[in-house]
């Protein structure tokens, strides 16, 4: 999959474009993906000072030359959530002041993601807030892997590419060779569970729920296709306080299935959600990526790695090759 990056690699070499080097930057959200990103490049880190000062200011400074460079930041927007986009709110303005030819944000985790609409009076709709003040900052192009709602994409004014994790997930089921049906966790995210299911060559239930308040308490109804007697595998776009997969495992146990695997992209895991999913005896795993800091937790939790297919992202970015390849 990323052979051409591999050659690049070896060569010792950048290949050219239209705005200099790839220099990439960490925010503090997530330092490890961001080396773990260069060494799949081959190049070093760049350098930034970022601290807050004691009235708890944020003081970010670039300490490489980057003028004319096409600067990568990467930030996952996670909690703190506001401390993060402020932090890559203000890397940006200063790559873009510091004359980068171009600056690309990298966000793994899109925070506010799932505030994408307005669906009760008197709301803001918080994703198209902070896709506007990353544009106005001074990003040139956003990078991102598996958004909340896919409409995300339109709220910037800027060319969006969103990756997606769906083939390293599927990778790592195939070898388990073990006869799965794929449960969207709920209607919304079915369309891309029908994707994942496909991939896998396996059947496809979903489960039908509610959200009874904004606290993210949810209400299940039923689930809607045959489980019994199978191996379920739970499918969502993010883990977050594991409410939502732990009523949807004990849907499907009265459905009757044998055991459960989930999976998801972003392991967010707020509060005691580890907590709560290493003490069902049916779910034996839960796989996600490295697109956010590992949480501790039991054996239970997986962690995939997601930095080769950021690293191919930003080359193909940075040589004007497609992005969308990846993924045919």
């Amino acid at each position: 999959m990323y052979v051409y990056l591999n050659l690049i690699q070896k060569k010792g070499l950048q290949l050219p474009g239209r705005f200099g080097e790839i220099k990439v930057f960490s925010g503090t959200s997530h330092p490890k993906l961001s080396n773990d990103v260069c060494t799949n490049l081959g190049i070093e880190l760049s350098k930034a000072e970022i601290f807050k000062f004691d009235n708890d200011n944020t003081f970010v400074r670039i300490l490489n030359n980057i003028r004319e460079q096409d600067v990568f930041v990467i930030q996952p927007t996670d909690k703190p959530t506001n401390d993060n986009i402020m932090e890559l709110l203000l890397c940006m303005d200063a790559a873009k002041r510091a004359s980068a030819g171009r600056v690309t944000a990298v966000i793994p985790y899109f925070g506010y993601g799932r505030t994408d609409k307005k669906d009760q009076p008197r709301v803001p709709i918080s994703a198209r807030l902070i896709a506007d003040i990353i544009t106005t900052a001074g990003a040139d192009r956003i990078l991102t892997i598996d958004l909340h709602a896919p409409q995300i994409q339109g709220f910037f004014n800027i060319p969006v590419d969103e990756l997606t994790a769906t083939p390293i997930l599927v990778d790592y089921f195939k070898k388990m060779k073990k006869d799965f049906v794929v449960v969207a966790t709920d209607v919304g995210i079915s369309k891309k569970a029908r994707d994942f299911a496909a991939r896998l060559s396996s059947p496809l239930a979903i489960i039908e729920k509610r959200r009874s308040d904004n606290s993210g308490n949810v209400e299940l109804l039923n689930v809607i296709g045959d489980v019994k007697g199978k191996t379920a595998l739970t499918f969502d776009d993010e883990i977050d306080t594991g409410g939502s997969l732990v009523q949807a495992i004990g849907a499907l146990t009265i459905s009757g299935v044998i055991e459960v695997f989930s999976c998801a992209t972003h392991g967010v895991f707020s509060g005691d959600a580890i907590e709560k999913l290493s003490s069902i005896k049916i779910l034996k795993e839960v796989v996600v990526t490295d697109s956010l800091r590992k949480k501790d937790g039991n054996g239970k939790i997986k962690y995939l790695s997601i930095s080769s297919l950021i690293a191919e992202a930003i080359s193909r970015i940075q040589s004007g090759r497609s992005v969308g390849e990846l993924f045919k």
